[in-house]
């Protein structure tokens, strides 16, 4: 599961389990400090800002290659590039900080960033293991031509999935980056399934925009999102040759954030690709 509804509200599991961490850190915080010591609430917010901001900073450093030709889009965080240890060592840096200058705040602190560090760990491990477990699933899709393709044809070689409709802000952005991406990493076969519209609709908002992509599919219900567990678009995954599931990304991507992903792929050379639905120059032709 990548998402969750919260009534009209979709949220990535990952920022749920963030604001719950912090939730919880404030509430054992100020129930340690009703026993003797200073509320931690306003220094536990000041901490997590300060952590998002490490791991932010981290990210573009990492990575300012992609960022030094557009530093705007430093600030623009919808691309989810952060870095989890930078952010980590603010939050830890600062945290001695505050309990070295204020002895009443040691206690209260120390236990409400214990109880938020143990369940956003055990939350992120459970989700990481779910996740890692997570097989292409088997289901077919269609071309624009109707006819239909097995999506587990396409194991044997690392698999980027996106699912996007043409009517999405975030959608059509990222897509110069992807389209990329084809380009850039040959070994790597990008497939972009389109969720729930017409194929003219699709050909014609690729023929308007100038995009080139080379794997095309229709996903007319939308059962693709709803086996994977996301109903965020765009949503993007990354499966191995065995079509095991290695990460995900919910949201826009920027190159950065994409390369970042990427990484996760094993580093061993892509097997020779004998299927005809993969050797076509595009699939809406």
């Amino acid at each position: 599961m990548l998402t969750v509804n919260l009534g009209p509200l979709t949220m990535a599991v990952d920022h749920l389990l963030l604001i719950s961490a912090l939730t919880v850190a404030t509430l054992v915080g100020w129930r340690v400090a009703k026993r003797g010591g200073d509320n931690p609430e306003s220094v536990l917010f000041t901490l997590f800002l300060l952590g998002l901001l490490g791991a932010r900073v981290g990210f573009v450093l990492s990575y300012w290659p992609m960022y030094r030709e557009d530093p705007m889009q430093i600030v623009d965080l919808r691309d989810g590039g952060f870095l989890l240890w930078p952010g980590l060592v603010v939050v830890a840096v600062g945290a001695l900080w505050q309990g070295w200058r204020r002895t009443t705040l040691r206690r209260p602190l120390g236990w409400g960033l214990f109880s938020g560090a143990l369940l956003w760990l055990l939350g992120s491990l459970a989700s990481h293991l779910y996740d890692q477990g997570t097989q292409l699933p088997e289901m077919s899709l269609q071309k624009a031509n109707g006819q239909p393709v097995q999506l587990t044809s396409y194991r044997g070689r690392p698999l980027v999935i996106n699912l996007w409709a043409t009517w999405c802000p975030p959608c059509r952005r990222e897509m110069p980056v992807l389209q990329q991406a084809q380009h850039d990493y040959p070994g790597i076969t990008f497939l972009f399934v389109n969720q729930g519209e017409a194929p003219q609709t699709v050909t014609t908002f690729l023929a308007t925009t100038g995009l080139e992509l080379s794997h095309v599919l229709f996903d007319s219900g939308g059962q693709l999102a709803q086996q994977v567990g996301s109903m965020a678009l765009p949503t993007t995954l990354f499966y191995n040759a065995e079509g095991r599931l290695v990460t995900s990304h919910l949201g826009e991507l920027s190159r950065a954030s994409l390369s970042h992903a990427l990484e996760s792929f094993e580093r061993t050379p892509a097997p020779a690709v004998t299927d005809s639905s993969r050797n076509d120059a595009c699939t809406l032709c």
